[in-house]
């Protein structure tokens, strides 16, 4: 833990993942290089990209430890190989499609050595192209009828009217520290969803073993917003239809889950599918079904909960 008010500055792993996408996470590094924190380590996972970012990234921050993965290992692996190639006694997950603000770590840190409770820690969420608007000041709970939920101070302007510290529901998985003693009790990060939800999972993995998700308003971090699966892709649509009812099945309890299940036949599949028929959308309406049956086909999600 960091003492405040001391001269003890634990080192802090910054983990990114890119994927075809060195520009970006250039853009990211050059960032870190006005971070005033005298303690880092900067580790860069490849996720199969089909050019080497390794030469774009080190001009930038040529201290950058880049790991290639060969293959692409989504968001949760992607971290996860980085965590395991970590040597911090924290670890700040934060997607290359952000850029950083002073005292942005120092920030975090401070929770950390305040509640001895503290699982995840993010930042607050400014958007990048718009600078003074919010995107994320914490977290809703996860509906346990529709399994979605949303982001507190989505797209208001920022007066400071969620300049509170907080405990909240789930991290932002764009930019979360958690500490390498909390993650050796919890596990890494659940690798089944491959992409959206797993922040989530985790969370409630963290909540199971007595730790708080915590907002910190004193920390401030940029955030691009989708640039890399884009902001209407099919594979945004597969794999939030997929990884939104396993989430439930994973953490929902029975007789809740089975009312999730009724909501979604009844409500989501007519509304959703018609919405794509109605726009000529089939890419999506078929990854949308994809969704659907992948979990089908997998009667057993390797459940956390009791039912």
């Amino acid at each position: 833990m960091q003492p405040e008010n001391s001269t003890y500055y634990p080192l802090v792993s910054i983990i990114t993942v890119n994927y075809n996408n060195a520009k970006v996470t250039a853009e990211l590094m050059r960032s870190l290089r006005y971070n005033s924190y005298p303690n880092l380590e900067v580790i860069v996972v490849d996720n199969g990209s089909a050019e080497s970012p390794v030469a774009a990234i080190q001009k930038e921050y040529p201290a950058a430890k880049v790991v290639l993965s060969g293959k692409n290992l989504g968001f949760a692996g992607g971290n996860n190989l980085g965590i395991k190639a970590a040597s911090g006694e924290y670890f700040f997950l934060v997607n290359n499609d952000t850029e950083f603000t002073e005292g942005l770590i120092e920030g975090l840190l401070e929770v950390f050595s305040k509640y001895p409770d503290a699982g995840v820690v993010s930042p607050k969420f400014h958007y990048f192209f718009h600078k003074g608007t919010i995107e994320y000041a914490g977290y809703k709970a996860v509906d346990a009828l529709t399994g979605r939920n949303s982001m507190i101070g989505c797209k208001e302007q920022d007066n400071g009217q969620y300049d509170a510290f907080s405990e909240t529901h789930y991290a932002h998985g764009g930019a979360m520290m958690v500490s390498a003693e909390a993650v050796g009790k919890v596990g890494l990060m659940p690798e089944v969803y491959f992409l959206y939800y797993e922040e989530f999972d985790w969370c409630e993995q963290f909540k199971r073993h007595g730790y708080k998700i915590y907002y910190q308003y004193k920390s401030l971090i940029y955030h691009k917003e989708s640039m890399t699966t884009g902001k209407n892709s099919p594979l945004k649509t597969y794999y939030i239809t997929r990884n939104r009812i396993l989430f439930m099945r994973r953490n929902v309890k029975l007789p809740a889950r089975l009312v999730f299940v009724l909501y979604f036949i009844f409500l989501t599949i007519p509304k959703n599918t018609a919405q794509f028929l109605l726009k000529q959308e089939s890419v999506h309406l078929k990854a949308f079904w994809n969704g659907i049956l992948w979990n089908l086909k997998r009667p057993k999600p390797d459940n956390i909960c009791v039912a």
